[in-house]
């Protein structure tokens, strides 16, 4: 299954200051407030470098020759150095949601880069070319990969935790809160025999993506335009570099992501409402504390569900999907039962798409649809010119995401919000085309 190794990562140095000041989000999450935010923040934040900007009286395009020059001056000028020693990097990242305090851990690795068909790695959404060719050109000019992969992987009994336990007690190697008030911890794991046992443990297992499929798919394009010119078996350009997370692993949060209706002609709520009792049991009910708990007891009978509010309205109709219907009738709905148990899968194909009209290629461009991650946001959203209505969401589970994957398929736009984002900048991985894998 998923054959991992070691690598020496290129790190900032302690030289280089303050992580807080260096890290950032992923590149596909920062708008242009928070990409001059980051950039003022430290001449030397990786946002330069995962985001960066043409060189004066170039065109765009000139930007990834600029990313690559940025990283081999800072790597001359001592700001980033790559570790002497392959190392796998232990990360945990603590944080708070929905009021509770949590610790997602996971290690960071190389893992051999398999095609989805080979069964090894498995996605679960659809990819979209723009963001796919950005990234290739970015790693084609820099040969790094500047951020992980988040892989997810089946441990219930946590027997890979106990591998890091010694490492644990000791100091972290960076530690740093960015601004997301997220504390970012990493470790080097360079024990060869706890590597080893970690290798043969991952060898015996899938990976799942939780986020990243853009990147997977742009290293593997990467991989097979330099197979030709390093094609040993044991080449480095075979690898990419993954963040893996125990699926099981109790700080492992999924969010819901809303759903946010404007600018549909015709839009009338109550009619869509008279329609969907075909497919749901409708219950009228106010905005207030208790509507989270009534969208989640229906997550616990195994119902898909979600809330429809208006716009400036304090009523919600929580629509469950009603287990004697027909859904043979709704040709939109998936035909897999791994998918159709999905609450955004439901609410794709029977409310937008066959009851709303809106079709499955207006739904992937956003014309008509918004998305908000935060539950306060989205019921602000209600008093938004142009809003007609939210669609409140429960979270997607993280077996659902497994079945659906090991079952080939995929789900809509915004199923999944693993939260919160891995670092960008924390350990970097370096493409030598003429560089064999490290071993241990």
């Amino acid at each position: 299954m998923a054959e991992i190794a070691p690598f020496r990562g290129i790190l900032y140095s302690p030289s280089a200051g303050d992580p807080t000041r260096l890290l950032a989000p992923p590149y596909d999450v920062i708008a242009e407030p928070e990409r001059e935010r980051l950039e003022a923040l430290d001449p030397h934040n990786v946002v330069r470098l995962i985001l960066p900007r043409p060189a004066a009286g170039e065109p765009d395009g000139s930007k990834y020759g600029v990313a690559a020059a940025l990283l081999r001056d800072w790597v001359s000028e001592g700001v980033l150095a790559r570790d002497a020693r392959p190392a796998v990097y232990r990360y945990h990242q603590v944080f708070r949601a929905e009021g509770s305090e949590y610790t997602r851990k996971g290690f960071v690795a190389r893992v051999k880069l398999r095609r989805f068909d080979e069964g090894v790695i498995l996605p679960h959404e659809r990819t979209l070319s723009g963001p796919k060719l950005d990234r290739l050109q970015l790693m084609r000019a820099t040969h790094a990969h500047f951020s992980q992969i988040f892989g997810l992987y089946p441990d219930p009994a946590r027997d890979s935790d106990r591998l890091f336990e010694r490492l644990e007690a000791t100091r972290p190697d960076v530690d740093a809160r960015t601004p997301d008030e997220v504390t970012q911890r990493l470790w080097r794991l360079t024990d060869a025999t706890a590597i080893r046992a970690l290798q043969a443990f991952m060898a015996e297992r899938k990976v799942y993506i939780a986020d990243g499929h853009h990147r997977y798919e742009t290293m593997i394009t990467l991989r097979d335009e330099l197979k030709a010119q390093s094609p040993g078996a044991g080449s480095s350009v075979d690898y990419g570099v993954m963040f893996f997370c125990n699926m099981d692993d109790p700080g492992l949060v999924v969010l819901p992501t809303h759903r946010v209706l404007r600018g549909l002609p015709s839009f009338d709520r109550g009619a869509v409402v008279e329609r969907a009792r075909r497919f749901f049991t409708v219950e009228e009910r106010p905005v207030d504390g208790a509507l989270r708990a009534a969208l989640a007891a229906a997550a616990h009978a195994g119902l898909p569900a979600f809330a429809l509010i208006t716009a400036g309205s304090n009523q919600a109709s929580v629509l469950t999907l009603r287990p004697d219907a027909d859904l043979a009738a709704v040709p939109a709905l998936p035909a897999h039962p791994a998918v159709r148990a999905l609450d955004v899968a439901v609410l794709h194909s029977i409310v937008l798409e066959t009851l709303l009209g809106i079709s499955r290629e207006s739904q992937a461009r956003q014309e008509n649809l918004g998305y908000v991650k935060s539950w306060d946001a989205a019921l602000s959203e209600r008093e938004q010119a142009g809003v007609q209505a939210v669609f409140l969401m429960n979270p997607t589970q993280v077996a659902q995401v497994k079945a659906v994957s090991d079952a080939g398929e995929v789900m809509p736009q915004k199923s999944t919000y693993f939260y919160p984002k891995i670092a960008s900048g924390l350990v970097m991985n370096p493409i030598v085309v003429d560089e064999d894998v490290d071993a241990v």
